[in-house]
């Protein structure tokens, strides 16, 4: 589009559907270059492939597309390897409900009918995911999406399994786990959630054996239980061998309650003395440290629950069948008539609850398969301790650490129908046979019994994570030697949240090690939470999420009370979250568009834990939007009337003069050298993985330095060179400031791309041929380099001087109420160096225009000086007369106020500096900067006084 039909109003709407549609027909994020190229690989931490992204995920993905859009520019075979989780557990759980919503259960159907609904499932709601990342601009590599379930990625959990069993690191025991009596499978520790709850302690008397009864005054011992249900699969009491209250009882036995057998009494470090009586009942297969008692003492493990967690046939026939809760209040009710309850107390307790389910935990006994992860767990913490993979921040390495040297052995079997069904089969006489297929297990057992017998596959699924493991090379071609996995593993970096630090991170680490000998990546970025304004975090039951694609389009107030109350899991919730919603958002949410959203998630991305997401940022940075836009307007009604520029493959920074004429201004000097500091700081920034940084960077350049001062600047050096009566140099500097004006701000687009890929390629692709720039997009335009604009400290130097005396006037006509910009005001000098003066002669037009003042003159060492409104910029005292200007009680109160705060300022820098911890625990720089605030506070405070005094003189006259 000619840049004359650029519109006036900036429609993000508009223009980022088209762009990005363009962006994939084109095929520009396929990784490119030519073999020798370097490559940089990212892979995305796969989203559940049934669910929709949520703010938490737009954030990452920001990070990951301003990584990925860089180092594209870099010319570097760049992969953002996108894909989906089929998270079983929760893709089951909503399939489930949805038959429920029809009368059904999930055992109406057979195995193979339920996983082919979860299929249908995943097609029909799968492209959500994928229709989000692209409104949120992600340049992944569409035609390598991936998905944990399709044949590749089988393919690859299938070896790994059988690998690693072949090698003994895979195995099937009876072991205590996390059992979710409402899915009916095993959890692992990182699946459940543990808080504070309100309960009881029950303190029971078991009745001692005959024998031991004559050992003590009490026939009994008493017990603290917070569950009397499991009472029931109790095999001993233990009590500490130190504790000589219960010592001559050890190898007694006691009468168990109701359940009428004898169990011993046992000796064990384990216990308390101190925890109420110092006898506690061990139930081994039911409690993990009993199971562990259990294991050293050889005791039986008695597992008294059925899956659903009702009691079983261990239990009295009376009992059998009662849910674990009812079981509990009958057992209570039994054992109170029995005068076997000694008290009952209040007791806060931590329950554990599954995350998904939210069902209260229990430990269980059942045969599971598990990986022994010691072996494998040693190379991956040295890959951390040697440096070879960096956490950043580095304090995530600590919290790595802490977990990998206390890991324990990972069961990776789930007892559900949707994943990757465990590659196992089973005789009819217990023989167990791991292998690539069924046929290659009837071999097996061809070979182990001498003859053909029917095998039954295990029904167990796999630990969605046990795939995700594998996600860096498996998504490349493992197990085949791809040219992609020898291109793009290891992988450079991981974009990733805290919380899946020991999910995946962990697990990765210790997968590509053992399978492909290397560390997956290179570099661990961890990243904050997004919580709401408040510093909440979101949740559907709170009614305080944001959908990022309503950010971006807007939603209307009906629509978000819809979004927002329906689908409740406790509906009455819903009034209190409608209130609170029309009161946040009473006209609904204005569509700010993607690159607003992204500038925000960019500025958010502190190394803080926790990052507090307000709307009132989006709106800042749609402002910003709106401010680049119209100096892009700006900029190309300046060009189009301009003779074309050379074609290039990029505008010269700095091009040389043809005329003496054209010699660079004081402002085009600046501006280019403070665009080379720009680039700088946001190279670094992306290094460090400070998108907060880099934004900040970017955000003052654009509106503090280019639009607000550059662009103000050459307005007069343009409009004169452009007058039918111009002079030679008025044109050469018009032409040098056109010709810095679309190098910089063609630049300037290149480094905002990462983080708003939008709004700059719409504007790139209209300004690049009027500033000599050849490309078909922005996105595989060079990445600006700032050794293309050197620093040009006497520039900086002269327009900082010029900045800081046109502010100092700007806040001298805003406090003395002179805002008609056509009224000139005097300027007297004070106390001006040499260096003053020569600035002086050779920018007074630049300050005449840009602080509207009219004469200026220094003020004579003998003259007397005028009561005055001032300003300092340095040694320098800038004096705008009050005659005729200035009501002098307004303006004698405006001096005290600036005089108190400035006080307050100066004994709050002294007070630091007298602080011996400061001086001595603080940076040198920050010392150094303190000691220079304490001078200037020193200064202000001598200037307001005079200030001050003048003001009182000009009073009474």
């Amino acid at each position: 589009m000619p840049p004359s039909e650029m519109d006036k109003t900036y429609s993000p709407g508009e223009i980022e559907p088209r762009l990005y549609e363009h962006w994939e027909r084109c095929g520009y994020f396929s990784p490119r270059g030519a073999a020798s190229a370097r490559s940089y690989c990212i892979v995305i931490p796969p989203p559940n492939v049934t669910g929709t992204l949520h703010m938490g995920h737009a954030f990452q993905d920001t990070l990951m597309d301003a990584l990925t859009r860089a180092h594209r520019m870099r010319a570097e075979a760049t992969l953002w390897q996108p894909g989906t989780d089929h998270a079983g557990i929760a893709t089951q759980m909503v399939v489930e409900r949805q038959l429920e919503s029809e009368g059904r259960r999930r055992t109406d159907l057979s195995r193979e009918q339920f996983v082919e609904r979860i299929w249908a499932w995943k097609e029909q709601s799968g492209g959500t995911i994928g229709r989000q990342m692209r409104r949120l601009g992600a340049s992944v590599d569409w035609t390598r999406e991936r998905f944990t379930m399709d044949a590749g990625l089988s393919r690859a959990v299938l070896e790994a399994f059988v690998r690693l069993h072949e090698q003994g690191l895979i195995y099937r025991g009876k072991r205590l786990v996390n059992w979710d009596p409402q899915l009916h499978t095993a959890l692992s520790d990182l699946e459940v959630l543990s808080s504070e709850e309100e309960g009881s302690l029950w303190h029971l008397r078991y009745p001692l054996a005959a024998a031991a009864g004559a050992r003590r005054a009490a026939p009994y011992v008493v017990v603290a239980t917070t569950r009397p249900e499991t009472m029931l699969g109790d095999t001993a009491v233990a009590v500490n061998p130190a504790d000589e209250r219960y010592r001559a009882l050890i190898g007694a036995r006691v009468r168990l309650p109701l359940a009428e057998r004898e169990i011993p009494i046992i000796a064990d470090d384990y216990v308390d003395p101190a925890f109420g009586s110092g006898c506690v009942k061990i139930t081994p297969a039911h409690d993990f440290n009993d199971y562990a008692v259990g294991e050293r003492h050889g005791l039986p493990m008695i597992n008294v629950f059925t899956p659903e967690a009702r009691l079983n046939a261990e239990a009295p026939a009376r009992l059998a069948g009662l849910d674990r809760f009812e079981a509990r209040a009958r057992i209570v009710e039994e054992l109170t008539a029995a005068g076997l309850i000694e008290r009952i107390e209040p007791h806060k307790l931590m329950v554990p609850r599954g995350d998904r389910s939210g069902a209260v935990i229990e430990p269980y006994l059942t045969d599971q398969w598990y990986v022994r992860v010691a072996e494998l767990a040693a190379p991956a913490i040295e890959a951390v301790e040697s440096g070879h993979v960096r956490f950043v921040p580095e304090h995530w390495s600590k919290t790595y650490f802490q977990w990998m040297r206390n890991i324990q052995d990972w069961c990776i079997s789930r007892q559900l129908w949707w994943g990757h069904r465990i590659p196992a089969w089973y005789d009819g006489e217990g023989g167990v046979y791991v292998a690539r297929s069924e046929a290659e297990a009837l071999v097996q057992a061809r070979e182990r019994l001498g003859r053909d017998v029917p095998l039954t596959q295990d029904a167990d699924v796999l630990d969605t994570w046990f795939s995700s493991a594998l996600w860096p090379f498996s998504t490349l071609g493992w197990p085949d030697s791809t040219p992609e996995l020898a291109r793009f593993y290891p992988t450079d970096v991981l974009v990733t949240g805290f919380d899946i630090i020991f999910f995946w991170v962990a697990r990765m680490l210790m997968f590509g090690l053992k399978f492909m000998n290397a560390v997956p990546f290179r570099e661990v970025y961890v990243h904050g939470l997004i919580l709401d304004a408040e510093g909440q975090k979101m949740s559907k039951s709170k009614g305080n999420v944001i959908d990022p694609i309503d950010v971006i389009d807007g939603i209307s107030l009906p629509e978000l009370l819809v979004k927002r109350t329906s689908g409740l899991m406790q509906p009455h919730l819903a009034a209190g979250i409608e209130r609170a919603t029309r009161k946040q958002y009473p006209q609904g949410i204005a569509a700010y568009g993607t690159d607003a959203l992204r500038l925000t998630f960019a500025s958010l991305a502190t190394q803080s834990r926790e990052l507090r997401f307000d709307l009132s940022r989006v709106e800042g940075s749609r402002y910003f939007c709106t401010k680049l836009w119209n100096a892009a307007r700006f900029a190309l009604r300046v060009l189009e009337s301009a003779p074309a520029p050379t074609p290039g493959l990029v505008a010269a920074p700095a091009p040389a003069a043809k005329d003496p004429a054209d010699a660079a201004s004081v402002a085009d000097r600046w501006i280019r050298s403070r665009l080379g500091a720009t680039i700088a700081a946001v190279d670094e920034a992306l290094r460090d993985y400070r998108f907060d940084f880099a934004a900040s960077a970017l955000y003052e350049f654009t509106w503090g330095e280019l639009c607000d001062w550059y662009i103000e600047i050459v307005k007069p050096v343009l409009a004169a060179g452009a007058a039918p009566d111009a002079s030679a140099a008025a044109q050469g500097a018009a032409r040098c400031a056109r010709a810095t004006l679309a190098g910089v701000l063609e630049t300037l687009l290149r480094a905002l791309h990462p983080l708003m890929p939008f709004i700059t390629e719409e504007i790139w692709l209209r300004l690049a041929p009027l500033a000599g720039v050849r490309g078909d997009t922005i996105m595989l335009a060079p990445w600006p380099r700032a050794a293309d604009y050197p620093r040009d400290a006497a520039a900086e130097a002269d327009v900082g001087w010029i900045r800081s005396v046109v502010q100092g006037i700007r806040q001298i006509r805003a406090e003395m109420d002179i805002n008609n910009p056509s009224h000139r005001v005097p300027l007297l000098l004070q106390h001006a160096g040499p260096l003053d003066r020569a600035r002086l002669q050779r920018h007074a037009s630049l300050l005449a225009h840009l602080a509207g003042v009219g004469d200026m003159r220094e003020l004579a060492a003998s003259e007397a000086t005028p009561p005055a409104a001032s300003a300092l910029v340095g040694d320098l005292t800038l004096l705008v007369p009050m005659a005729g200007l200035i009501e002098p009680a307004s303006e004698l109160a405006r001096l005290e106020k600036l005089l108190q705060k400035n006080t307050q300022d100066l004994a709050r820098t002294r007070g630091r500096l007298a602080n011996e911890e400061f001086i001595r625990n603080a940076p040198p720089e920050v010392v150094s900067q303190e000691r220079g605030r304490l001078t200037e506070f020193e200064r202000r405070r001598v200037g307001l006084e005079r200030q001050m005094a003048q003001v009182r003189q000009l009073a009474a006259a």
